[in-house]
């Protein structure tokens, strides 16, 4: 190979390479544990709905009650639409959509997708146990 195409070869290589950096929420140590008569959970063990918790995750934590199955789902409250900016998800009444006010895309809290633009990735979910009185979140 002649040293123009061999340093060509390179340069493409080495651009190919410096793509920009994926913008994704942090990673960081997510413990809570509470009992079900909690009364920040009484919404949630009320017929339903949604919890924001502060002090946990990147912006907090969302927990919702899924009314299908009863089941419980959490998400950073973080919007993954420029995720740098820590903006803060704001659910509606409903319980099942989130709004990030940064940036107008919306989410849905049954299962974390994204449903309006420019929200393009779902939330970060956190893993939910739950026994007969105690609920836990964690990563």
């Amino acid at each position: 190979m002649k040293p123009s195409k061999l340093l060509l070869f390179l340069f493409l290589l080495l651009v190919s390479a410096c793509g920009k950096e994926e913008d994704y929420i942090p990673s960081v140590p997510v413990s809570f544990r509470a009992s079900l008569s909690d009364p920040r959970l009484s919404s949630l063990t009320n017929g339903g709905g949604v919890v924001v918790l502060l002090g946990y995750g990147v912006s907090g934590l969302i927990i919702c009650r899924r009314p299908d199955n009863n089941a419980y789902v959490a998400f950073d409250r973080c919007s993954t639409v420029n995720p740098s900016k820590k903006c803060a998800l704001v659910p509606d009444n409903s319980g099942y959509l989130a709004t990030d006010p940064c940036s107008g895309g919306k989410f849905s809290l049954l299962d974390g997708t994204a449903m309006r633009a420019p929200a393009s990735r779902p939330l970060k979910q956190y893993q939910v146990y739950t026994d007969n009185f105690t609920i836990t979140v964690s990563n």
